[in-house]
């Protein structure tokens, strides 16, 4: 290293020293942060780091990216005791991949303490996790079930832990762990400060708060409607049943680094993924029916470079923090407002800027609309590129491209041997164009059906457009409305009315029954309606999208004796549909 390399390293650890340091945190981590190159601290950061008491209870809200992780693993370490072996703190988090990221930070930053973390998530060795426990580990990550499951089993000593930590509150809600937070809470016997930390601030979560957290400290530094300054949003029209070809088009015509593709099913997800790599795009695909080893592949491919596009469900749009995605891209209408921001929130990460980009028939474009409303969201609107202007737009990237190659002497040598063969340079030229360029993808043709599918959109029948009575008319059909529970607001639902076997008298509540129908179906609280408790049974409203799942997922229910065999459990959304609704509740 010469003497100028080690003037700017100085620099450098002379500056992360200076703006950490003003927080007064110990030197281990100040070591460990320079050797990150957390050179300097966010905004989420520097706010909780400056609370002058942080003993007790704290709620703060910080849009996707901000850092929050740090936020509180920076001042638990600071509070640690070094070397200390018992379980302390505790950080219940909604996915499992969001978990073990927590989990390597706090190894990270563990290291010099001498404190140990470990993780407990689903779809790895309990016997592991049991071991990991046994040795000593300070810091505990973990899912809400995993975490319950230790505890019931007796691996996890609750009896010390003074913190309890909540990340990503509201998407733990939204899957329906709320009994599983009361009972960890409750277990927490010495709980003296709960911290939670979200995005967005919903009912369920402040009711929770209320709940379990008493005068907390509040932090708030984002609202849940305002634009993410670093992500440029853009919407493409596409028409409706060719949207994975307009998918192909837009990646053409955007060439992005990194791009994490969102889709609503695991069937959706294998299919784009299929079409992706048919079409020569480095694909992968990321959902909640694989193992844990299967996603630690996918995930390492695509943090490596090695895959391009990465096609997952909502599984991945909480949490996974992938350095260099330069895209998000999302497939038809999202569940709603808070899945729109927390799927863009994986670009535009750290500083770095990204673009969300939402690919939607023009049926769909209506509604979108009106879930941005009320936001000061930008965005910008426009055709899904066309084959042509792909291939055109192509044509003079690969001219900037050829004459800005500089041959070496043995390639000069033979183009002058080759044109001293030919008698027309120009075909000669042309032939060599031909040979390297058929390769080059230019999409498909796609303008005059987007085109002959926004007319028909704009000329609908007066029956097919919203009614601000009845929910939406369709010829004769009826369908009905229900509150999604997030806006207050109402968002049409046609799809079916499902039976399950089990009521107040079997200890079910609506919480539960919740729970067992997103994590039974795969799907998020949006996609279920109004849920009906009554002693012996209780009837839940689906989306089309949940419906969908259910017939898939009937023969598993059935087996859990949740629905009856003989199908009668269903009831489809026709006509008369509330009628049959009353009748039967």
């Amino acid at each position: 290293m010469n003497c100028t390399q080690q003037t700017e390293v100085k620099n450098t650890v002379e500056s992360t020293a200076k703006n950490w340091s003003r927080f007064g945190l110990r030197s281990e981590l100040l070591r460990t942060l320079d050797r990150r190159g957390f050179t300097e601290p966010t905004p989420v950061q520097a706010e909780v780091l400056s609370l002058e008491d942080r003993s007790g209870n704290l709620v703060v809200q910080a849009k996707t990216g901000s850092g929050k992780t740090l936020a509180f693993v920076l001042p638990l370490f600071d509070d640690m005791t070094q070397g200390e072996r018992r379980p302390r703190v505790l950080v219940l988090s909604p996915t499992r991949e969001l978990a073990l990221q927590i989990a390597r930070e706090a190894q990270w930053f563990g290291r010099d303490l001498g404190i140990r973390a470990a993780s407990l998530v689903g779809g790895m060795s309990m016997e592991t996790q049991t071991n990991d426990l046994r040795q000593g580990s300070a810091i505990i990550v973990g899912t809400p079930g995993r975490t319950l499951d230790h505890i019931r089993r007796g691996t996890l000593d609750m009896s010390q832990v003074h913190t309890v930590v909540l990340d990503e509150g509201d998407h733990m809600l939204d899957l329906g762990f709320r009994e599983e937070l009361e009972a960890i809470l409750n277990a927490a016997t010495n709980r003296t400060r709960t911290w939670l930390f979200s995005a967005t601030m919903p009912d369920e979560v402040l009711s929770l708060a209320k709940n379990y957290m008493k005068t907390p400290t509040r932090i708030s530094l984002c609202s849940e409607r305002v634009q993410h300054e670093d992500i440029a949003h853009r919407v493409y029209l596409a028409p409706e049943r060719r949207r994975i070809d307009g998918l192909v088009n837009v990646l053409l015509w955007e060439r992005p680094q990194r791009t994490l593709v969102f889709c609503p099913t695991r069937s959706d997800t294998m299919t784009c993924a299929e079409k992706l790599a048919e079409e020569g795009f480095a694909a992968g695909t990321l959902h909640g029916e694989m193992t844990q080893r299967e996603r630690n592949t996918v995930l390492g491919s695509f943090r490596q470079g090695r895959t391009a596009v990465l096609v997952a469900t909502n599984v991945a749009a909480r949490g996974l923090d992938v350095a260099g995605v330069t895209h998000v891209i999302q497939m038809g209408l999202p569940d709603g407002l808070d899945t729109f921001v927390h799927r863009s929130g994986r670009t535009g990460r750290a500083g770095h800027e990204g673009r969300n980009v939402v690919i939607l028939s023009p049926r769909e474009a209506g509604r979108f609309r009106s879930m941005l409303r009320g936001t000061d969201v930008q965005v910008e609107w426009l055709p899904v590129p066309d084959a042509e202007e792909i291939g055109r737009v192509g044509k003079t990237a690969f001219e900037e491209t050829l004459l800005a190659e500089n041959p070496d002497a043995a390639m000069i040598a033979w183009a002058e041997e080759l044109l001293g063969k030919s008698d027309d340079p120009a075909s000669l030229v042309a032939a060599l164009l031909g040979r390297t360029t058929h390769l080059r993808r230019s999409g498909y043709s796609l303008a005059e059906e987007l085109e002959r599918e926004t007319n028909r959109e704009k000329n609908r029948r007066f029956e097919d457009r919203p009614d601000s009575r009845n929910g939406r008319s369709f010829g004769k059909r009826e369908i009905g409305t229900y509150s999604s529970g997030r806006s207050g607001g109402r968002t049409e639902m046609r799809g079916a009315v499902m039976r399950l076997e089990k009521g107040r008298s079997d200890g079910w509540d609506v919480g539960r029954v919740l729970r067992e129908v997103c994590i039974g179906l795969r799907v998020n609280r949006e996609e279920v309606g109004s849920i009906r408790l009554r002693e012996d049974h209780v009837l839940v409203e689906l989306s089309p999208l949940a419906e969908k799942a259910f017939e898939k997922e009937i023969t598993e229910f059935e087996r859990r004796g949740l629905v009856r065999s003989s199908g009668a459990s269903r009831s489809r959304g026709t006509t008369g549909n509330r009628r049959e609704w009353d009748r039967r509740a």
